[in-house]
């Protein structure tokens, strides 16, 4: 027959077990310097919202407040936000930071303007769709170690032994858009696959050769020319929702024109 005390260590241990067994990522501590390193790539800094999912002990977080940041960390496991908040209060940033007992996949990080992590790759799939369609366009991810499949960082870096990934969240730009510009109709068609764009422009019913195209975060900048005029065009504009907006640099027998366009998407 058990004595009480090993039953109720019994059930304690039952309890723990059970605890284990929710989290998605086992806990492993990031090196100072791969912090210092992913902070200093996305350029953390007052004025920025960092979430990190999977915060553990809070060092990312602390390290972002230390920057003049607001920090929200996520983490299933209510010892590590027990060691988190007090590490925040010994740094002296704990009025800049929060802890939380959440599951990462239920957490709402839509404001955010930098989100870390510290997964598995298996996790880093599974959070994918939800980064690109919930974080607005130019917030920058970062994950070290682990990457995201087919969707290749704008930078990586190798931090000690560790790579260090990092994402700018790309405005939604596939479609049809056509606009009128001083008295010209343009039609553009754009192929989407994460921040690479291919595209193709009709300017009054002639084909542009595209010689650049680039989205980064909602900045959209293109290069096109007029083989038959020999005319060349410099768009940049802002992307927001279904509607481009910029300026239009337009050179032809080296008189340069400045024009504003704006854009709608048909579908």
């Amino acid at each position: 027959m058990r004595t009480f005390f090993s039953c109720f260590l019994f059930a304690i241990l039952h309890v723990l077990a059970g605890h284990a067994q929710e989290l998605d990522v086992p806990y492993y501590v990031t090196e100072p310097e791969v912090v210092d390193g992913m902070l200093e790539m996305a350029g953390v800094g007052p004025g920025d919202y960092l979430i990190d999912l999977g915060s553990g002990d809070g060092r990312i977080v602390i390290a972002a407040a230390q920057r003049g940041a607001v920090g929200h960390g996520v983490d299933l496991d209510p010892q590590r936000n027990i060691e988190a908040n007090q590490n925040a209060h010994e740094a002296g940033v704990a009025d800049r930071v929060v802890f939380l007992e959440e599951d990462l996949f239920e957490t709402d990080f839509s404001q955010a303007t930098v989100v870390t992590m510290f997964l598995l790759s298996s996790i880093n799939l599974r959070l994918r769709p939800d980064l690109l369609s919930r974080l607005r366009p130019g917030t920058r991810v970062l994950s070290h170690t682990f990457d995201m499949g087919d969707w290749e960082p704008d930078m990586r870096q190798v931090v000690g032994i560790r790579p260090v990934y990092l994402w700018v969240i790309p405005a939604r730009v596939d479609g049809v858009w056509e606009w009128t510009s001083n008295g010209a109709s343009y039609s553009m068609t754009i192929e989407q696959q994460y921040q690479h764009i291919d595209v193709s422009i009709h300017a009054g019913g002639q084909e542009l050769d595209i010689e650049t195209s680039e989205i980064n975060g909602e900045r959209i900048t293109l290069i096109a020319r007029d083989s038959n005029s020999g005319a060349r065009y410099l768009f940049s504009g802002k992307a927001e929702e279904d509607q481009i907006t910029g300026f239009l640099h337009n050179r032809h027998n080296d008189e340069p024109a400045v024009e504003t366009w704006s854009a709608m998407r048909q579908y």
